[in-house]
């Protein structure tokens, strides 16, 4: 039984099958399901949700093992009612947009969604043992009950004023725990609280029942583990109700992150744990649950797995999941990636308190490469005179180049003035643009070595806020050599961020690339010699091909929405056209002169070559008339100029009166 940490934590869900045909099913950075196989180390299934990319999986709960009822009944063999009895087929996952995915192992494919009962995201997902329920836990501080079978909710109640963080219902399926800051244990039938513990300061993450005994002969016990808590208190349920803290007590190195165990049926029957921490180490425990225990218990083994580098450098290789065998003779472990986790099944050897694994990740994981084909050759190095640096290992430091601005001193000049520290502080402020800055008399180059500063400090502090205000920078150029001055071990760091932001809303995701092709093309060389860039970049990769993989048929809707679009505008435009009254609303017509008519035939081509004597003749005529016309109109004017003068002279008003 395994029991899994919500969206609250950092780390990626990973949890192996129960029953003999162990599956491992691992939530990768890049927001793809993958069913491994450890029987041969190789990926089983592969599942992508729509929304995979916007709703990243927070939880992940194997069903119990329960024979196929679906398809046509037959006829079933003796070898094959065994194998169908432990068969383990759906797997529940449970999303940060509140909604639970159920998927299929057998079908390979989505069995079915079930949405709409939760606001929140969704912390914890648990089965119940015989009915076809599923209770999940989210922010919003409710539980929801869900009918597998019609695929809604059946029931839901507040159980906190917190977050619900973690849920676990008892083997006999009549008591469910559910857990935030306080732990409460629910009857089923009623939707009452049983009872109340609490002991926790933080948000306990892991709940899990240790015994199949029934509450009321008080041998019921579960264990809880929380957040930045180094225990794991196991509660006993008395029928008296005096149970308000916890009985047993196990130490651990760092919080728990996985949980698997055996439980007891009985008194001499011991309860068998494994813990997987948050520092990668595993923690094996054995103690019979009979009763109080003042002292802490401490761990009969602790195991961890190592991996060599380069100039054989021991590195501690953090284990994700872990899974006792039914014979209680071995241990099933999942180390390394999330993108491509090593399997391996080792004995169980209580003799050593502290177990040490020594394994080679890159002989593991390499790929066979064919000789033929490949044309790379591998130079013979002798190990006894050579030795080899990488940048970024300890031992080796990359040489940091001083900019001019450091390296040399300020010359104080007559027209030059010295900048104040209030003035300094201001411009190492983002705002500031790159011409501001030039006309203040600030040199841009200044001004991309505290951004470069900035950017390291940001990283290492983790600072959220900084970082924003950088990653918000728009200048190409700026960019490029803020990136070319950072140091080599702030690389992969950066490299890390920008993988993590590119996931979020397309628009952040436009600036993020100028920043991460600024990285590839600055330091390919240091990325190059890094050993496990594969797993590095391999969330990169996954996470470029998943959004480029619909590219394709964007463009093809986006060529028909154009062709669509076209058609009703022609269409609107014609029925425009039709509309048009035609006819004139006024018409303007202007007397003809003869002058118009003969400038009006000057530009007509000539129909005979020999008329063209007549037409000289006629133009003389025309320009005689025409000269007639207007000394005649001027013999006019000067009749009426006269005419006019006699009326207006006083002599002539005399004469008259």
């Amino acid at each position: 039984m395994a029991a899994d940490g919500g969206s609250f934590s950092a780390t990626l869900p990973c949890v192996f099958s129960p029953g003999a045909r162990r599956y491992l099913a691992a939530c990768a950075p890049d927001g793809r399901l993958r069913i491994w196989d450890p029987d041969t180390g190789t990926l089983r299934q592969e599942h992508a949700p729509s929304a995979h990319l916007s709703a990243t999986c927070t939880c992940i709960a194997w069903g119990p093992c329960r024979a196929p009822q679906e398809g046509p009944q037959r006829k079933k063999r003796k070898s094959e009612v065994g194998q169908l009895v432990e068969q383990t087929d759906l797997l529940a996952l449970g999303t940060a947009a509140g909604t639970v995915l159920i998927y299929s192992t057998v079908k390979g494919d989505l069995h079915s969604t079930l949405d709409g009962g939760h606001s929140g995201g969704v912390n914890c997902v648990q089965w119940h043992p015989q009915d076809s329920l599923l209770y999940s836990g989210s922010d919003d501080t409710h539980i929801a009950e869900w009918d597998l079978q019609t695929g809604k909710t059946r029931c839901k109640w507040r159980a906190d004023r917190a977050a619900v963080t973690s849920l676990c219902v008892s083997p006999d399926g009549k008591l469910l725990l559910s857990a935030g800051m306080t732990i409460k244990m629910w009857d089923l039938e009623t939707k009452e609280v049983y009872r109340k513990f609490t002991g926790h300061s933080t948000m306990v993450t892991d709940l899990c029942f240790a015994t199949t005994r029934p509450p009321d002969s008080d041998g019921l016990y579960f264990l809880s583990g929380a957040s930045h808590d180094r225990l794991l208190s196991v509660w006993q349920v008395r029928s008296d109700g005096k149970d308000k803290n916890a009985v047993v007590s196990f130490t651990l190195t760092d919080e728990p992150r996985h949980i698997d165990l055996q439980t007891s049926s009985s008194k001499d029957e011991a309860v068998r744990l494994a813990v997987v921490c948050k520092d990668g180490q595993l923690h094996l425990f054995e103690h019979f649950l009979n009763g109080p225990c003042k002292k802490p218990l401490s761990p009969v083994c602790s195991l961890q797995v190592s991996g060599v580098r380069a100039g054989d450098t021991p590195v501690p290789v953090p284990l994700l999941a872990a899974s006792l065998c039914a014979d209680r003779q071995r241990l099933l472990l999942a180390y390394g990636s999330h993108l491509q986790p090593v399997l391996e099944s080792v004995p169980i050897n209580t003799s050593e308190r502290h177990v040490c694994l020594v394994r080679d990740l890159h002989t593991a994981l390499s790929l066979s490469v064919d000789a033929a084909v490949s044309k790379v050759k591998t130079p013979i190095v002798n190990d006894q005179k050579s030795k080899v640096l990488i940048p970024g290992l300890p031992g080796h430091q990359a040489p940091i180049r001083a900019t001019p601005s450091q390296s040399e001193k300020r010359k104080k000049g007559p027209s030059t003035k010295e900048m104040s520290i209030e003035e300094r502080l201001q411009h190492i402020e983002l705002g500031v643009s790159s011409d501001k800055a030039e006309s203040e008399g600030v040199s841009a180059s200044l001004q991309v070595d505290n951004c470069a500063v900035l950017l390291v400090q940001a990283l290492e502090s983790r600072d959220n806020k900084m970082l924003n205000k950088i990653f918000q920078m728009k200048r190409e150029p700026l960019i490029r050599n803020t990136v070319a001055r950072i140091p080599p071990p702030a690389v992969l760091p950066l490299l890390e961020e920008l993988s993590r932001r590119l996931q979020g809303h397309p628009f952040t995701a436009v600036l993020i690339v100028q920043w991460l092709k600024a990285v590839l093309t600055q330091h390919t060389s240091y990325l190059s010699s890094l050993p496990d860039l594969v797993t590095q970049l391999g969330t990169l990769y996954h996470m470029m091909e998943s959004r480029v993989k619909v590219y394709q048929q964007l463009t093809r809707l986006n060529g028909k929405l154009y062709l669509l679009m076209t058609q009703v505008a022609s269409s609107s435009s014609s029925h425009r056209e039709e509309d048009l009254d035609h006819m004139a609303k006024l018409v303007y017509e202007e007397d003809s002169s003869d002058e118009d008519e003969g400038s009006g035939d000057e530009g007509l081509p000539e129909d005979d070559s020999d008329s063209w004597e007549e037409d000289e003749e006629k133009d003389e005529l025309m320009d005689v008339m025409d000269r007639k016309a207007h000394e005649g109109e001027e013999d006019t004017r000067e009749e009426r100029k006269t005419r006019a003068d006699l009326d207006f002279d006083p002599e002539n008003e005399s004469e008259e009166e």
